[in-house]
């Protein structure tokens, strides 16, 4: 039995707890994984499909690194930090043999992409022991739409633990959205994004096995690393002529902490979102992505020369300032992607700085003559009106002998549950309603969501999603169509301690 309570009895609890693609450089202090196993660096050549098929052993295991501050092991895929850089066209056919050579057993997500959820394609209830390997084979629709996607592990009880020691990595689908000329003739640039524990903050037990604050409160919380990398560097350069055009593809990999971007004199005209290409590009002074979450942005060079700082920007994701004396500490407003602007001022002790951090710099080299931004990209087309709505109660509770737990519907996830079953082909809204004291990123596999409304209040824009967040006491309208593929799958919150903590359900797509 479960009990629930509410913002107030939480907040009491709570105070009383302890790779980049082509035509980029990126330079700066670039971590390495010893003498003879350089780092994934921005600059190398992604693995792409070749005659419409991609083949790929994919070796997940600990490894040593050198990264300023940061842990002496991590976790990767191939050695690398974050991942093989993927790159896959419409159709291709996939086949990734994946090698556990870790201490826990795991699998693999294909977080975004529209294939199977069961079988050998991104079936996540399967699970790869300890020294076992597993092979994934499947192909992706001739209509797959381009984007940003990201692969991860997603074996319920280790996956937090995992993508928080480092597992993770990026997979790109080209498609008409890279033949817009003006999208064409930028530079091109991946940003993975990932926070890493201080070095000695985990006792000797391993990579992702605990944090300084004391695992109970820093599950409860979802762990965060002081340690901000981007393609497992601290504080990289990126350069650009003035005049130029940058596009960078941007991935949140991380565990549980949401990055609030900023570039100084510069804004981000935003083109896609995780799941695909906007009509028209949206300008941003700042951009908020939640784990998970990847978006796409054109960043002209409009200046006469200089340095300019990739800034992280002050986020709560807790109400009411739950955490202060923790290390979370808060913010003066909490925003959302393109909203307001500049960051707030610190004001709670912990190993989380609470003022803006450099993330990585802007340099112009050069020169050419000015590149513009594209007036229109792709249509996004609505989805017909639902043939149901369902309600989505996202809180949390106190279980006896369990602790915390966070639950969908008053209920913590149960694998051999199915919660929630739909008619494949429908066209449904879910309302998402967040009664809790933290904002949770929801989830859904296999088919994207348009955001229908939030509090009531139409979305801006209509863009397609697979990550959304749902701030605390805010109730979020998607719409989705299950489309293509039955079977069975999961949805969740992406903060993955929350998910291992109960925050998922089951949903059966029936044909």
């Amino acid at each position: 039995m479960t009990h629930s309570f509410g913002r107030r009895s939480f907040l009491s609890l709570a105070a009383g707890g302890t790779a980049a693609a082509a035509g980029a450089v990126l330079l700066g202090r670039a971590a390495t994984l010893g003498p003879h196993h350089p780092l994934h660096a921005a600059g190398a050549s992604p693995i792409r499909s070749v005659g419409g098929r991609l083949e790929l052993d994919l070796v997940a295991q600990e490894t040593a690194v050198c990264i300023a501050d940061g842990p002496a092991k991590a976790l990767t895929y191939n050695g690398l930090l974050p991942g093989p850089l993927l790159e896959l066209e419409p159709g291709d056919a996939v086949r990734i043999r994946l090698h556990n050579r870790l201490s826990q057993p795991t699998n693999l997500h294909y977080h975004g992409l529209h294939v199977p959820p069961g079988g050998n394609a991104d079936n996540v209830f399967l699970s790869v022991a300890p020294g076992a390997s597993h092979t994934y084979d499947f192909r992706l629709p001739a209509d797959h739409p381009a984007g940003t996607f990201y692969y991860h592990p997603h074996r319920h009880g280790t996956v937090a633990d995992q993508v928080f020691g480092g597992l993770g990595g990026v997979l790109i689908v080209r498609g008409p959205l890279d033949r817009i000329p003006e999208v064409a003739a930028a530079r091109e640039q991946v940003l993975f994004l990932k926070d890493l524990p201080a070095a000695g903050a985990l006792g000797g037990r391993g990579m992702g096995m605990g944090m300084g604050m004391g695992m109970g409160m820093g599950r409860m919380l979802g762990r965060e690393g002081p340690v901000l990398t981007v393609n497992g560097q601290v504080t990289p350069e990126l350069q650009l002529p003035a005049g130029g055009l940058l596009r960078l593809r941007i991935v949140n990999g991380s565990n549980a902490r949401f990055w609030r971007l900023a570039l100084e004199e510069h804004s981000f005209h935003l083109i896609a979102t995780d799941a695909g290409a906007l009509a028209a590009p949206v300008e941003l002074q700042e951009l908020l992505l939640v784990p998970g979450e990847r978006a796409e942005v054109l960043v002209q060079a409009r200046r006469s020369g200089g340095r300019f700082r990739l800034l992280n920007l002050p986020y709560s994701r807790a109400a009411g300032g739950m955490g202060r004396g923790m290390g979370m500490g808060r913010v003066a407003g909490r925003r959302g992607m393109g909203r307001g602007s500049g960051g707030g001022e610190p004001d709670g002790p912990g190993p989380w700085p609470n003022a803006p951090q450099t993330i990585a710099t802007l340099t112009y080299a050069g020169a050419v003559e000015a590149l513009p931004l594209p007036q229109r990209l792709l249509p996004v087309e609505p989805l017909p009106e639902p043939v149901r709505t369902r309600r989505f109660l996202l809180n949390h509770a106190m279980a006896p002998g369990r602790g915390m737990v966070f639950l969908i519907n008053g209920r913590p996830y149960d694998h051999h549950r199915t919660d929630t079953t739909v008619r494949l082909g429908d066209t449904e809204d879910w309302e998402l309603v967040n009664d809790g004291v933290m904002d949770h990123p929801f989830h859904v596999h296999i088919n994207p969501v348009q955001v229908i409304s939030r509090d009531g209040r139409p979305e801006p824009y209509r863009a397609w999603r697979d990550v959304v967040a749902v701030r605390a006491g805010e109730t979020v309208r998607i719409r989705t169509r299950f489309s293509d593929y039955p079977g069975r799958t999961v949805y969740h919150c992406h903060i993955l301690d929350h998910e291992e903590l109960g925050m998922m359900g089951t949903l059966q797509i029936e044909a």
